[in-house]
């Protein structure tokens, strides 16, 4: 089974993400940073992948870093270098037989250089509607988790005890459709 990894253009993302425009528009950049963080985490702990998010530092003079944050591998480029000549180069020395790279970017000429080099892409939204999907799941596991430690003694047959999860679990998803 081929390693997952999956690149993340930063800034992109923010650009695109309704609670992070929110957030860039108010002049906090470093919130939407740190939340853009937090949902990348969790997303790669349920899906079992590993996240790498680059952040464009070209205009700030000697800024290049790399650090862990929620388990995920921030960058801040070089001065100098965008994220997206970052990206590429990355993706170039990535991209082998036992890892299968991804990169999330709105980027159209950015995607087109990722496919020339063997990744697949995901745009800003496409990353945004998987992150959903998978807290959506998250929310589900964790309530059947619950309810398990719940029913130990129950009366109830194994028939309706299914039919009552069921209807928890819908009652569940429509309570998250509902906070969307």
């Amino acid at each position: 089974m081929k390693k997952e990894l999956l690149f993340v253009d930063g800034y992109n993302m923010i650009g695109a993400w309704p609670e992070l425009v929110k957030l860039k528009r108010q002049d906090k950049i470093a919130d939407a940073r740190d939340a853009l963080l937090h949902e990348l985490s969790n997303y790669a702990n349920f899906e079992g992948i590993e996240v790498r998010i680059v952040f464009d530092a070209q205009l700030v003079p000697g800024l290049s870093k790399r650090y862990d944050k929620y388990n995920v591998a921030v960058i801040f480029t070089s001065e100098g270098e965008t994220a997206d000549s970052y990206i590429e180069k990355a993706v170039g020395e990535e991209n082998l037989l036992i890892t299968h790279v991804q990169v999330a970017t709105s980027d159209l000429a950015e995607q087109w250089i990722i496919f020339q080099r063997g990744a697949t892409r995901k745009s800003a939204n496409e990353l945004y509607k998987d992150i959903q999907t998978a807290k959506k799941k998250i929310a589900i596991d964790s309530a059947l988790y619950r309810m398990q430690n719940k029913s130990r003694n129950s009366p109830l047959k194994e028939k309706d005890k299914d039919l009552l999860k069921q209807l928890y679990v819908d009652m569940i998803e429509k309570k998250y459709e509902k906070e969307k």
